[in-house]
């Protein structure tokens, strides 16, 4: 029987009261002083999203990837955003994820960490982009129920 070689590395499971999920731009730090604030100083995990982009024609395109140096741009936003979050008293967990249903990795994230609060820190957007992609707290809370809030941090 052949060894079979795994391809994604498994989700980190820590467990934190509250988790601080990142799509675009720098992670603000009033954002991280409320995440803070939210978990009594316990532990808080951060999220950053790299976005892939759809399929062209229905085959997968290399290009519609994150490149090298998007991913290490999310993973510094992570390293600065635990150096603040531990600089506040609290211990921190980062995690950079690629993904194309970026609602869903953060409901999985959030449950695989006991989460009850969810910070979201999204790009402002106009209305009409938000009628055509979908609003992402939204979908976050439909996909979390009742048990687990959700806030949104919106960054210019």
């Amino acid at each position: 029987m052949a060894t079979r070689r795994r391809r994604w590395d498994p989700q980190p499971s820590q467990p934190a009261p509250v988790l601080v999920a990142a799509t675009a731009g720098q992670i603000p730090t009033e954002a991280l002083r409320r995440a803070v604030a939210l978990s009594d100083k316990s532990s808080v995990a951060v999220l950053s999203l790299a976005r892939i982009h759809g399929y062209a024609f229905g085959l997968p395109n290399p290009g519609l990837l994150p490149t090298r140096r998007e991913i290490s741009e999310h993973t510094e936003r992570v390293t600065r955003a635990l150096s603040v979050i531990e600089r506040a008293g609290a211990t921190g967990w980062g995690q950079v994820a690629a993904t194309r249903n970026q609602a869903r990795v953060i409901a999985r994230a959030a449950r695989a960490r006991g989460a009850r609060h969810v910070v979201l820190v999204t790009p402002a957007q106009p209305r009409w982009r938000r009628v055509l992609e979908g609003d992402l707290l939204r979908q976050v809370s439909r996909k979390l129920g009742s048990g687990v809030t959700v806030e949104t941090v919106t960054v210019s």
